[in-house]
């Protein structure tokens, strides 16, 4: 075997040595991970995409907190009260399709409903403080006559004085309530279906706040 000598040794370790340096240097670069990618920007990347994901069923919850339901009212008005007279030969019977003029609530005027009861009473228009601590409630429509607890002979008179046995809303039911005023027109129950709203068994519109569909 042929011996080097030492000038020619000394190249060869050197050139080995730079060959392993450069391979450590080539490793360091890449181990972070694959394609020199840094794992704490895929970190970051995964927990953003993940806070947005909670974030969006955060506003899908809070969204349907109030679904069905419009401003306080429920989304099922339920049966009309006790005592309560069908209307004799009313202009809008059950079934058929109208248009709201009345503006009780956001989006209810110009909306089209469908009458679900119409009935002869007195009906009015209330104000009265929550039993739940909410804000007082100023001309409130309607409340019919047979919603209240033990009214006497109808109608009440402007400034009289009422409790509620009716629950539109919540805190009504068991308010002390003034009469703001009255109407003997016949008052109906509606079904009403929008964009904003859909409600069965609306409690209540008057005649006034109704027009025929065309």
């Amino acid at each position: 075997m042929k011996k080097l000598n030492p000038a020619a040794r000394l190249t060869a370790v050197t050139a080995a040595l730079g060959l392993a340096l450069a391979g450590c240097s080539t490793a360091n670069d890449e181990g972070p991970g694959s394609g020199g990618e840094d794992p704490h920007g895929s970190h970051e990347s995964a927990s953003s995409e993940t806070g947005g994901s909670e974030h969006d069923d955060m506003d899908h919850s809070e969204s349907g907190h109030e679904s069905g339901g419009h401003k306080g009212h429920a989304a099922d008005g339920g049966d009309p009260p006790e005592g309560i007279k069908k209307a004799a030969g009313p202009k809008f019977d059950v079934g058929d399709t109208v248009v709201l003029s009345a503006d009780h609530m956001p989006g209810m005027k110009g909306a089209e409903a469908t009458v679900s009861g119409a009935f002869d009473t007195t009906t009015y228009s209330i104000s009265y403080t929550p039993t739940d601590g909410g804000d007082p409630v100023k001309d409130h429509k309607w409340v019919v006559h047979e919603e209240l607890k033990d009214p006497g002979k109808a109608p009440l008179k402007k400034g009289d004085k009422a409790t509620v046995n009716a629950d539109h809303m919540p805190g009504m039911k068991g308010a002390e309530a003034t009469i703001d005023s009255a109407t003997d027109e016949t008052v109906y129950m509606v079904d009403i279906k929008t964009d904003e709203m859909e409600m069965t068994n609306h409690k209540w519109v008057v005649e006034s706040e109704m027009k025929p569909a065309k």
